[in-house]
């Protein structure tokens, strides 16, 4: 049997492990009361506060009636509420709730617990190696669309 060209074993491992994160990203979620689209938009409103319903499904990469689902679903939690834009009566802001803030800060801490966890794996060195190899594999990867 031929042995494999390393570049190709090397995108084959990484694939696979994406998608083992991916998938334990996943189970975790399942255990809560919100999924990963719903997660996103919370992030979202958390860290940057009030958005524009039109500009959140571009800044978390989800269609227009996708984020309009996402976005009832999260008012029938109460954890957002949508307020006009006192500007432009077309527009409307998603804008989190104190029920949403305190729930989101406990999730991100829980969050942040679990991706720790997968990266106990490397001393804190290994992990700076793969930052600066994933950055470099993706800039050149967006430089090759062009």
């Amino acid at each position: 049997m031929e042995e494999k060209d390393p570049r190709i074993k090397a995108f084959t491992v990484f694939i696979k492990s994406s998608q083992s994160v991916q998938k334990l990203i996943k189970q975790d979620f399942l255990k809560k009361e919100i999924n990963l689209n719903e997660y996103a938009v919370m992030e979202l409103l958390h860290h940057k506060g009030d958005q524009p319903i039109q500009s959140i499904g571009k800044r978390v990469l989800m269609g227009g009636g996708s984020i309009t689902y996402v976005i009832d679903k999260l008012e029938d939690k109460g954890f957002l509420y949508r307020k006009p834009c006192p500007e432009d009566r077309r527009k409307m802001f998603a804008c989190i709730t104190d029920a949403g803030r305190k729930y989101m800060e406990t999730r991100v801490k829980e969050q942040e617990a679990l991706i720790n966890t997968i990266f106990d794996e490397w001393d804190d060195s290994e992990v700076e190696d793969a930052i600066n190899l994933l950055k470099r594999i993706g800039i050149h990867a967006e430089s090759l669309l062009k």
